[in-house]
């Protein structure tokens, strides 16, 4: 793939990238209209090599939301979530006073799924004032940074995943130890690369995370717990990240292949509503 330039090939949509490392903001584009397929892939194609696309007044119904997530693959279904009721798709992500955030911590998204997400487009409802940013990091550019001793320790190791941070969810929120584990069941833990191969570029990445990795394959409890800490610790590297501050109706489409995100929890006891629809995708080799 022949690396984007800094201009699209519309003249009537405009790119700032938030860093040089990842993150562009697109200006100028409707998501609530049917774009056509130029348009689908051109923006495919940005956003595997700029990693994370934004957009500004995108004040979509539920149907647009989902629609324009659906051009880019089939829909996901979180089986954990609190999910709306008419539109399943969408997941509805909402702090307050009474339910502060949890998610500040760095991650990719259902990694505990066979086929973790291609991506996630993240809408707000409702932001606040000061604070509520999500950051963004390339774990492309964590695994080139790695030293190579390291590189070497995880070439072809595999690391196990698991949901036990939603089993744990269920149980805090009175769910019976049967119900819980019937999804256990359902979704055991499995095991991915820990040097993920992109699908569509080819470029290598780091494709474990705090709250969902385990371990890692062919290393005992400590020196697995050890290595993981060290890896987990390369997405807090500001040269490989973006910032990205929230306004009402402003979206964010992050490719979760090579991607891991925070949701800072600054702004608690503000009130934060955000709704995000999930594009499936594939196994990780």
């Amino acid at each position: 793939m022949q690396p984007l330039t800094n201009t699209a090939p519309w003249e009537s949509f405009k790119l700032q990238h938030l860093s040089p490392a990842i993150g562009t903001e697109i200006q100028g584009i409707d998501l609530s209209h049917a774009l056509s397929i130029d348009i689908i892939d051109w923006l495919t194609e940005l956003l595997v090599e700029r990693k994370v696309l934004f957009f500004r007044d995108q004040a979509l119904t539920a149907e647009q939301h989902i629609a324009f997530a659906a051009r880019f693959g089939e829909l996901e279904i979180h089986p954990f979530t609190d999910n709306n009721a008419q539109h399943p798709e969408i997941i509805k992500l909402n702090n307050d006073p009474l339910h502060p955030p949890k998610i500040n911590k760095w991650h990719s998204d259902v990694t505990w799924r066979k086929k973790p997400s291609l991506g996630s487009i993240l809408l707000a409802r409702e932001v606040p004032e000061v604070g509520g940013d999500t950051l963004f990091a390339n774990m492309e550019l964590a695994y080139e940074k790695l030293p190579n001793k390291t590189k070497t320790q995880i070439k072809i190791s595999l690391a196990c995943h698991d949901n036990q941070a939603f089993l744990d969810n269920m149980r805090v929120k009175g769910a019976n130890e049967e119900d819980i584990a019937a999804i256990a069941l359902s979704y055991p833990p499995v095991k991915h690369p820990t040097v993920r191969t992109h699908p569509v570029s080819g470029r290598k990445s780091l494709y474990v995370n705090q709250i969902f990795t385990r371990s890692l394959d062919g290393f005992d409890t400590e020196q697995s717990d050890k290595l993981l800490s060290e890896l987990f610790l390369t997405a807090w590297n500001p040269d490989i990240q973006c910032r990205f501050r929230w306004r009402k109706n402003s979206v964010a489409f992050w490719d979760n292949r090579a991607v891991q995100h925070f949701a800072a929890a600054d702004y608690w006891p503000s009130t934060r509503q955000m709704e995000r629809v999930t594009i499936q995708g594939d196994a990780p080799y």
